[in-house]
């Protein structure tokens, strides 16, 4: 406890965003002390509530501080905001975001907010306690293939619950919805590291190196697919040659996360019939990718282009590179 309580006022974006909260209160004790400048003190107060919420976004009590200060100003739309940035972060379910257009914001949103966080905590270890049963595991499990977690503080969030999963032996799960976080997020090099650490020590050596690739592709000085190769060619028999996975394993691979980050609800336009006298595979991907990259798809874009990269189609890796740095 000792440790954990060194380690968080050590954490400098934390213990900056413990003072903000801090400030938000003392305008808000300022605002009621004080009438006449009751409504500089609570601009005051939502200022700091705000960075405080910026630079911590993991402290439930960041999200209360807000939308009470949001509710002493008479704020509906501003908690109703507070709210929808919550389901966002927990990961986009569009039922829940629904649900909130019936509500009155000034009586129910704190206490919505209330019951949502303990519903559902930001914590890891918290969560964690909840999940008492291979039931609420697989609810969990369920809930993390048809969620968006295209925000980062979503993919952290999930991440880190992720994480328990691996911590208490139910790796396969792990390696799963993992992958789930990753085609939403390719950008994530530690995890992608990490998975491929994992299944070379599962003797999986075809799925590590997919991982491994992915790490080089996204930081080329990090040659852990080159390393992987090295290492393999060291411990296998003069007889046993091990080579990396044939393109179509490769193609199959790249189609799944392909498949795994596409938007819901953005897909409409990219059914739009190519004219006939432009008809052929290449002109038909070339569209496809450049119609996702118009809607805002960088990471189906991404895996479509990195997958028609590994078939020989160079002239993806433009739409590659354009993906890459807009989902950076």
């Amino acid at each position: 406890m000792v440790e954990d309580s060194a380690a968080e006022l050590q954490h400098p974006r934390r213990n900056l965003a413990n003072r903000y909260r801090s400030q938000a209160e003392k305008f808000v004790k300022l605002a009621r002390k004080d009438p006449e400048r009751r409504n500089e003190n609570m601009a005051w107060a939502e200022q700091n509530a705000q960075q405080a919420l910026l630079h911590d976004f993991t402290d439930e009590r960041n999200w209360l501080t807000l939308v009470h200060v949001k509710r002493s100003r008479d704020d509906r739309d501003g908690i109703h905001r507070c709210l929808e940035d919550l389901f966002i972060v927990l990961g986009r379910d569009p039922d829940r975001l629904q649900e909130l257009s019936q509500i009155d914001m000034l009586t129910h949103g704190h206490g919505l907010m209330s019951a949502s966080l303990t519903e559902d905590p930001l914590h890891a270890e918290e969560w964690w306690e909840r999940m008492t049963s291979k039931e609420a595991i697989e609810d969990f499990a369920q809930r993390c293939r048809r969620l968006d977690f295209r925000d980062q503080r979503a993919n952290i969030i999930f991440g880190r619950r992720m994480q328990k999963l691996r911590e208490n032996g139910m790796v396969d799960l792990f390696l799963e919805l993992s992958q789930h976080l990753l085609a939403h997020r390719p950008s994530n090099h530690e995890l992608w590291l990490e998975m491929g650490r994992l299944h070379e020590q599962r003797s999986e050596f075809d799925d590590a190196w997919l991982c491994y690739d992915h790490v080089q592709i996204l930081r080329p000085h990090l040659l852990e697919r080159d390393k992987l190769l090295e290492r393999l060619t060291k411990r296998m028999d003069d007889k046993i040659e091990w080579v990396p996975p044939a393109e179509n394993i490769r193609d199959k691979f790249l189609r799944r996360m392909e498949d795994l980050a596409k938007v819901v609800g953005k897909q409409e336009s990219l059914d739009e019939e190519i004219p006939d006298d432009e008809i052929n595979v290449e002109n038909q991907e070339q569209v496809r990718l450049e119609s996702l990259l118009e809607l805002g798809n960088s990471e189906e874009a991404f895996f479509l282009a990195r997958r028609l990269l590994s078939g020989g189609e160079e002239w993806a890796r433009e739409y590659m590179d354009k993906a890459s740095k807009m989902f950076k």
